[in-house]
């Protein structure tokens, strides 16, 4: 290992341009970022469905040295969100060492450094490893019978073809999750008609999404300001509330969200027999929340249909539900989300005496406070798994994170050794975060959810968001070997 350490970034996405910023500024200076993609943006980059937009405030979905004074709206739309992080990305002069189209297709350490190839058959080396692949890249498509019968246009939402016109066109969305809800809303009375299949009913929460004012941004390009009007202690005191009502479904804050949502249907839709099929059988926040002022109106329009019977397969012409019923479509959209537990993968990493990740990752993907792996020195992960993802903002989590990754990267630096978390450390700190787990509202509320892993076990950070900015604050060295 020399002095210069080398580090490769995998992602282009918000963490990854994080993380190579964080890594400029602790003065690395030999840094590639690794991106399988064209451009910038990560899943901002991939999603640009119609209605995209983000649930967290605009203001504080950003990084907290680049705050964005000019932000359109309260909860800003996806191709803003886009721009801003190109904007970052460019400012920092990023474009300078990041390789677009290159897809890491395994890792391997070997004789203390880290071989690199991708699928432009080049191999690279690296000291240190930053995982910023985040988890919403990999399309997740139904089993469903007939799926590739259909003669129709047919696409996930985040392989959106903008080419396709669909204002004559009789289009069905399948999925009722938090993109499912905004594409609906974007789409409805701009088509012939559109069907929403709905496989399990969703609490949805009000959110009224206005707009800021030129004399707003104006202001807000003072940062005291911005930092006044937007009351960012209020906002992670709200936080921390929202955090306490996952971990206890009694808690006042579930009973205030829980009354909120029940309101919102209740006031909102006037037909019993379609309210009856939009109350869910289980408890608020169970499933990820959705956030929405539209759909309710949206489902409501003459030229939109919900559909709650489950399908039985997808025609040609169509598709046909349990009873036998077949809706004739021009489109199909799969709004179904992504496949949560890949994170690094499809990459194939192997670490010391070349253990295999997809070996230890077998039941479900674990890592100490989502962020290190046993026998897997030097390599960090961003938004890794079982972090709080759903509970506050990813740019906050990934803020902290990397603060915590950059103590270890002083270590390394000064000691020039590698870094592993221990094996008996990681597994004491998985037994603690499953039980904890299984005593918040996304196991205890009713329902089946992408927050559940392959062993029923909620795959998030059970604990407050105090709990995480205590665990982020200074790693524990005596939880790591160094070697």
């Amino acid at each position: 290992m020399s002095k210069n350490l080398q580090v490769a970034i995998i992602g282009a996405g918000m963490a990854g341009i994080l993380a190579a910023i964080k890594l400029k500024e602790f003065g690395i200076k030999n840094i590639t970022i690794f991106e399988k993609g064209d451009g910038v943006g990560g899943t901002w980059r991939d999603n640009s469905y119609p209605g995209l937009h983000c649930d967290v405030p605009s203001h504080h979905y950003t990084y907290s040295f680049e705050r964005n004074p000019n932000w359109s709206n309260y909860y800003s739309s996806g191709p803003e969100i886009r721009e801003y992080f190109q904007g970052i990305f460019f400012k920092y002069e990023l474009d300078q060492i990041c390789m677009f189209e290159t897809e890491i297709i395994s890792l391997s350490f070997k004789d203390r450094i880290w071989k690199i190839t991708t699928n432009t058959a080049e191999t690279y080396e690296a000291d240190i490893i930053i995982g910023a692949t985040g988890v919403l890249h990999h399309p997740y498509l139904p089993d469903l019978e007939g799926i590739n019968n259909f003669d129709g246009h047919k696409f996930h939402s985040a392989r959106w073809d903008h080419k396709l016109s669909l204002k004559e066109k009789k289009i069905g969305v399948i999925g009722s999750g938090s993109t499912g809800i905004q594409i609906v809303s974007a789409l409805s009375g701009k088509c012939r008609h559109l069907y929403h299949f709905q496989r399990t009913a969703q609490w949805i929460m009000p959110l009224e999404n206005g707009s800021f004012s030129d004399e707003e941004k104006l202001l807000f390009q003072d940062p005291k300001n911005l930092t006044e009007a937007m009351n960012f202690e209020e906002y992670f005191n709200a936080v921390e509330i929202y955090s306490q009502a996952l971990l206890n479904k009694d808690s006042i804050g579930a009973n205030e969200i829980a009354f909120a949502c029940k309101e919102n249907l209740e006031k909102n839709i006037q037909n019993e027999v379609l309210k009856k099929m939009l109350t869910p059988d289980h408890t608020p926040l169970c499933k990820r929340l959705i956030w929405s002022s539209d759909y309710y109106p949206a489902i409501q329009k003459p030229e939109c249909t919900l559909i709650s019977k489950s399908i039985k397969k997808i025609t040609n012409d169509g598709i046909e539900l349990i009873d036998g019923n077949v809706i004739d479509l021009d489109v199909i959209v799969f709004a179904t989300g992504f496949k949560v537990d890949q994170f690094l993968r499809p990459i194939k990493a192997f670490g010391i005496d070349g253990i295999s990740l997809n070996e230890y990752w077998k039941e479900y993907p674990k890592a100490y406070l989502s962020i290190a792996i046993p026998k897997f020195p030097n390599l960090f992960l961003l938004n890794g798994p079982n972090g709080p993802v759903g509970n506050f903002s990813l740019i906050d989590i990934a803020e902290q994170q990397m603060n915590y990754i950059l103590e270890l990267i002083k270590i390394i630096k000064k000691r020039q050794c590698h870094i592993d978390v221990k094996a008996d450390v990681t597994e004491t700190y998985e037994r603690k975060r499953a039980a904890a787990a299984k005593k918040t509202v996304w196991y205890t509320g009713g329902c089946s959810s992408w927050y559940l892993n392959a062993s029923g076990i909620p795959a998030s950070w059970p604990w407050t968001y105090e709990d995480f900015k205590k665990a982020m604050s200074k790693p524990d060295i005596n939880s790591f070997n160094i070697i």
